[in-house]
């Protein structure tokens, strides 16, 4: 087995075939960020951690953890945002069936 020194002093293991591909970052900060503004808190919140959590587990190298946080945290981002349209689409009906039947 060969093995190539970088510039630093550490040997690579690694043949130049197996490189491992690192996967890209899927946290879908955005998107419990924007949730965030449903009236839906408790669960925008945990979506947010879980999105953070997988921030910190992909800069700690943790490929499989961070894909399986972001995940996570896409599932709870939907449906709290489902939750908060239903929210406001139900506030929104009473509001204006109340004033409209008042007069």
């Amino acid at each position: 087995m060969t093995t190539k020194s970088s510039l630093n002093g550490s040997a690579d293991h690694l043949k130049s075939g197996e490189a491992q591909e690192i996967p890209p970052l899927r946290n879908y900060l955005c998107l419990t960020m924007f949730t965030c503004f449903c009236p839906a808190w408790p669960i925008n919140i945990v979506a947010l951690a879980f999105s953070m959590m997988a921030q910190k587990s992909y800069d700690e190298e943790d490929y499989d953890g961070s894909k399986r946080l972001g995940r996570k945290a896409l599932h709870l981002g939907i449906v709290s945002f489902v939750i908060g349209f239903v929210i406001i689409t139900a506030y929104t009906i009473v509001h204006f069936t109340t004033v409209l039947f008042s007069r």
